[in-house]
């Protein structure tokens, strides 16, 4: 593939917690040990919940882990709410193929449209409305925006997980990719802005997995380059559910109180299957025996007795 080219792509929705670390880590590591650049981009697609404080605070707090980046940032065009002229592009292209169509149903008949969400039936009765209803229900409600997918398996071998298969209409069904307020979909926006930037690597959580089908499917639909994935180990709380931003589960906040930024890299690269003991450690020095062969595919259950100062 060339020059690796990986990138940070965090939400600024709240502060970061040791599972987004984790992430971060893994996809920077990936990047410099094969000697590649970084982008981090800022995905404050919601208005509502992003804050550019939170994006201040989460660069400061990479930079104070040893995580830096070589694009992006501050700058304003790696930030997705000035990219909606990219994204509206993309959209008239799908739109002139006929994979696009308004969506009239509320969240309670559809359940389901968060940003990463996965649809829980692959049909839409807005699929099949003729024009004229159309054109009468919009002068009623605006409306969502949905792909149609095709009866399609779509597979790819993730770098971490191994090889994924997905019956595209049975186990995603059409998707969003604009919100009834005008808010540009998660899918849509990360396939735009990844081709755009050039990004060669995409490392994030395993719980994202789902998602990339669709994503690939945007790719083709749209003439892009997908990049290569690595769908990396979650960090579950001792009661076995997933740390969330929401839950302030072990956050930027506490851990910088509790620990140097050298211990904090020790005992991630521990979590993540690099290092035998969570020893002090700084990311380049841990960037220099990186491997993915070493990387646990499996879900970490936080150890408290390793996180205690």
């Amino acid at each position: 593939m060339g020059a690796v080219k990986g990138r940070f792509a965090p939400s600024p929705s709240g502060r970061m917690h040791l599972g987004n670390l984790l992430s971060f880590l893994l996809s920077w590591l990936s990047a410099r040990a094969a000697g590649g650049t970084v982008v981090l981009r800022v995905e404050d697609l919601d208005p509502l919940r992003c804050r550019p404080a939170y994006a201040r605070q989460l660069m400061e707090d990479l930079v104070w882990l040893g995580l830096d980046w070589d694009e992006g940032g501050d700058i304003p065009a790696y930030w997705q709410s000035n990219r909606g002229h990219l994204y509206t592009r993309a959209f008239e292209a799908l739109e002139s193929q006929g994979l696009v169509y308004p969506c009239f149903c509320s969240r309670a008949e559809r359940l389901n449209e968060a940003p990463h969400g996965h649809e829980v039936s692959p049909s839409c009765p807005c699929a099949a409305l003729a024009p004229e209803e159309v054109q009468a229900k919009l002068a009623q409600k605006a409306p969502s925006w949905r792909l149609r997918v095709p009866h399609k398996i779509i597979s790819f071998t993730d770098g971490c997980q191994g090889p994924y298969s997905q019956d595209l209409w049975r186990d995603c069904g059409d998707f969003p990719i604009k919100r009834s307020d005008g808010a540009w979909a998660y899918q849509l926006a990360v396939v735009v802005d990844d081709a755009d930037m050039a990004v060669t690597q995409v490392v994030r959580g395993r719980d994202l997995l789902s998602s990339t089908p669709r994503q690939l499917f945007l790719y083709e639909a749209l003439g892009l380059t997908p990049p290569e994935f690595y769908h990396v180990p979650l960090l579950l709380a001792p009661d076995g559910r997933r740390l969330a931003k929401r839950d302030a589960d072990l956050d930027m906040g506490a851990l910088r109180q509790q620990h140097s930024p050298e211990e904090l890299v020790g005992i991630l690269g521990r979590m993540a299957g690099l290092l035998d003991r969570p020893e002090p450690i700084s990311a380049a020095q841990l960037a220099k025996s990186f491997s993915w062969a070493k990387v646990s595919r499996e879900d970490v259950t936080v150890d408290a007795a390793l996180l205690a100062p």
